[in-house]
């Protein structure tokens, strides 16, 4: 799992590689639930795509570049363009799906 800042973003995002980023902050209690399922998700698809987050408190200027207005926002990147995102907590198979489509 890789917690994010605009510099490390940024440098992944342009690897091309199959990311999932979920746009989260501490005070959100939702984003606290999604927290273990994206943990989870980390080790899953370890070596297979690149799973991290991104706080919206610190990294402000991300979420406003992808245009994120709810947390928690799953947004799913491949060569370096969002292909999907999901807004809000959702089960597994949710963001499984979208991985295992894109692999």
């Amino acid at each position: 799992m890789i917690h994010f800042d605009k510099e490390t973003f940024d440098q992944t995002l342009s690897e091309g590689k199959l990311m999932m980023v979920d746009f989260w902050a501490e005070w959100c209690g939702p984003c606290q639930m999604l927290g273990p399922v994206i943990e989870s998700l980390a080790e899953q698809y370890d070596g297979k795509a690149v799973i991290g987050k991104v706080n919206t408190d610190d990294e402000g200027e991300l979420a406003m570049r992808y245009t994120v207005m709810n947390i928690p926002t799953v947004i799913f990147f491949k060569d370096g363009k969002e292909i999907d995102r999901k807004v809000g907590v959702m089960p597994p198979d949710a963001f499984v799906q979208v991985l295992e489509q894109n692999l």
